[in-house]
């Protein structure tokens, strides 16, 4: 395919911890416009994977190409200046600060005049503003964003940590286990809202144990085994079945038909 459309690539990365070898020369490729889950058996290296792309640990072999051109992440601060948001399954949200304080933490608004600057007095109102209007904008149904998170469900917390990804992404979205903790009606909300962050533009990774909700969900899948990319696969041909069974090399890439491969 056209390296036009990858929009995020690695080569060959490794990552050793010891004698471990948690990534032994995987390959990874993001479409633009898509949702591609990563899958792989419990020491398969996703997420050793999943921190070289957000900048959570730094490949010891390798390299990362973002819009074609080489990057190096030495920190999650710099794949964030980059434009890549990660939601982690831990939501790192503060429950006692309101939905709109959450959405700019740490990137809060300042007021624009001398004393604001001097200061460094929050402009409340414009955080607030732009925080209704992004929820808005993904059709995230909050009574009010004055209201503290630690009066939400754990569908909608999910909601707000995965709006402050989207509304600050500028070229991926990183989603880690977004649906782990949650009861079925909040996990399809958040999924839902998964698909608007696709819609909007930003192509989203997406790390998940839930095999159904991969399958509802992903483009595509890549498959990680022992360190490497096994292959990727199209979820719209390939059976749940057949892609565990490669998942926990029962069965080889050689043996799908080509049209499972994507």
């Amino acid at each position: 395919m056209s390296s036009t459309n990858l929009v995020m690539q690695a080569k060959g990365l490794v990552k050793r911890y010891g004698q471990v070898t948690a990534l032994d020369g995987t390959d990874f490729e993001l479409r633009a416009g898509e949702i591609l889950a990563v899958i792989g058996d419990n020491g398969a290296g996703k997420s050793s994977l999943i921190k070289a792309l957000s900048g959570a640990t730094v490949p010891d072999e390798g390299e990362m190409l973002l819009d074609g051109q080489p990057v190096q992440f030495r920190s999650p601060i710099d794949a964030r200046r980059a434009g890549i948001e990660t939601v982690y399954q831990d939501l790192a949200v503060a429950p006692a600060m309101t939905i709109a304080e959450n959405l700019f933490l740490g990137r809060e608004i300042i007021k624009d005049n001398p004393i604001g600057r001097l200061l460094r007095l929050l402009d409340k109102k414009a955080m607030l503003e732009q925080a209704v209007q992004r929820m808005q904008e993904l059709k995230v149904g909050i009574r009010s964003m004055t209201q503290a998170v630690e009066t939400l469900s754990g569908g909608q917390r999910q909601c707000v940590a995965v709006a402050r990804a989207a509304a600050f992404a500028q070229h991926v979205v990183i989603m880690d286990e977004p649906t782990a903790a949650l009861g079925v009606k909040e996990g399809n909300m958040v999924l839902e809202l998964i698909r608007r962050v696709r819609d909007k533009g930003l192509p989203v990774i997406l790390i998940s144990h839930n095999m159904p909700h991969v399958f509802e969900i992903a483009d595509r899948i890549h498959i990680q085994r022992l360190g490497k990319r096994a292959t990727v696969v199209n979820p719209h041909v390939i059976s749940m079945s057949d892609t565990v069974a490669v998942m926990t090399g029962a069965m080889l890439p050689e043996e799908l038909p080509e049209a499972a491969l994507a």
